[in-house]
């Protein structure tokens, strides 16, 4: 069980039965904690945040004093987050870009290109020739490093170190950097190197593979006597949705990475964490609506569901969630309550695998108690099926300290 802030518990007592299910992001909760991480940070490293973790403009406008920039995978990220954050530093990514998404960040001056294969490089190389002839383009190309065995063992998702769709295999990177030198492309610089392997690592799992990365990375400037500014070793800090209190320790990252910059110090590090910045501070919060026994199992319907929270069915995790009870019953009919001490909470679609949370400790949960699901900040409703079952759309609730909230909801249900 996560406990909501004091003002997200407000909030979800006070919002009628009507505004549920809704989203409730305490931005004063997302500044703190991204202060922390960028006061745990050396000099040298740079900060991106991953915006396809959470894209909400006020998510990106709360963390713009703390970021160096964002890193966008799509046109749609690129032109949603150059509105919402405009004149910020902006880095694409992401494979399978098209000529029109590539013109398109071209023409909005993107810094940073992440470079995913040799036709990419000829692509935008062409691209460039014919949009910015007057410029060079910074491109970092990203590489699917091999990596020492175990190091990726305790990711929750691996990028690399095997087969997989993202970034240039080793044995293409002399190539690449060939062309990039030789003047067979004048309008694209060779910025530096890229590389995101994993997901869900802790501090210590991290700075291994950063540190190789670096390494790799140095050596292939060395090989070919050219010299990088910088390399990216990506994001993929852990959250842990079975132990929400123990949090990724970016004090001894920052550490770590303070003393791989200092054996490099020409070289800029850059970082592109998402979920580990925003998932603490949002909670997707909705009401029980009855309480059923089956087969000696007992489940809570909720509004809501997996359609507007995918993350617990595609992580397969039980999302971590607090019960707010609600003392108030308007209704003549008895009211549901649960007689057992734990209980699985599922949403309304006509489906099996709508579940959000099983065998919570919630004896005597009723009918029309709140349950506030945390850790709910990031890849939960942009990543969701909104329209299946065509269920209304939830609420959404930004809290900014003592100011009011800064936006509204987009169509609860009543």
């Amino acid at each position: 069980m996560t406990n909501p802030t004091a003002a997200v518990r407000d909030r979800v007592l006070s919002l009628p039965s009507g505004e549920l299910p809704s989203y409730v992001y305490d931005l004063a909760a997302l500044r703190e904690h991204a202060a922390h991480v960028r006061a745990a940070l050396p000099p040298r490293v740079e900060l991106y945040y991953a915006a396809k973790a959470n894209p909400e403009p006020e998510i990106l406008a709360a963390l713009s004093p703390y970021v160096d920039g964002y890193e966008v995978a799509s046109g749609g990220e690129l032109a949603h987050v150059a509105k919402a954050v405009p004149g910020r530093s902006l880095a694409f990514g992401g494979p399978g870009k098209t000529p029109a998404e590539i013109t398109a960040a071209l023409e909005r001056g993107v810094e940073r290109f992440h470079l995913e294969s040799e036709y990419e490089l000829h692509m935008l190389s062409e691209l460039a020739r014919r949009i910015a002839p007057d410029s060079r383009v910074s491109v970092l190309p990203r590489f699917n490093l091999p990596v020492a065995s175990g190091s990726l063992a305790a990711s929750a998702l691996a990028m690399g170190g095997r087969p997989t769709p993202f970034g240039l295999d080793p044995s293409e990177a002399d190539t690449v950097v060939r062309l990039l030198t030789d003047g067979t492309y004048p309008h694209l610089e060779l910025r530096g190197a890229h590389a995101h392997l994993a997901s869900g690592l802790q501090a210590p799992e991290q700075l291994t593979v950063a540190e190789s990365i670096v390494r790799w990375a140095v050596g292939l400037a060395e090989r070919h006597g050219v010299r990088l500014s910088e390399v990216n070793v990506g994001g993929g800090m852990t959250v842990d949705y079975a132990a929400p209190e123990d949090r990724f320790d970016w004090v001894a990252y920052g550490e770590g990475l303070g003393e791989l910059t200092s054996r490099y110090p020409d070289l800029t590090l850059r970082i592109e964490p998402g979920r580990a910045m925003t998932a603490y501070c949002g909670w997707y919060v909705t009401e029980v609506l009855d309480v059923k026994q089956s087969h000696g199992q007992e489940f809570a319907v909720v509004r809501g569901g997996t359609h507007h929270m995918r993350t617990p069915a595609t992580k397969g995790h039980d999302q971590p969630c607090t019960v707010l009870a609600v003392e108030d019953w308007a209704h003549p009919w008895p009211r549901p309550a649960a007689r057992r001490e734990l209980v699985t909470l599922t949403g309304q679609l006509c489906t099996p695998k709508d579940v959000l949370a099983r065998n919570v400790p919630a004896p005597g949960l009723r009918a029309g108690d709140r349950v506030a699901f945390s850790l709910a900040g990031a890849y939960a409703w942009n990543i969701s099926h909104h329209d299946f079952l065509m269920h209304p759309r939830p609420g959404f609730h930004f809290l900014d300290g003592v100011h009011a909230e800064s936006a509204a909801g987009e169509g609860a249900q009543g």
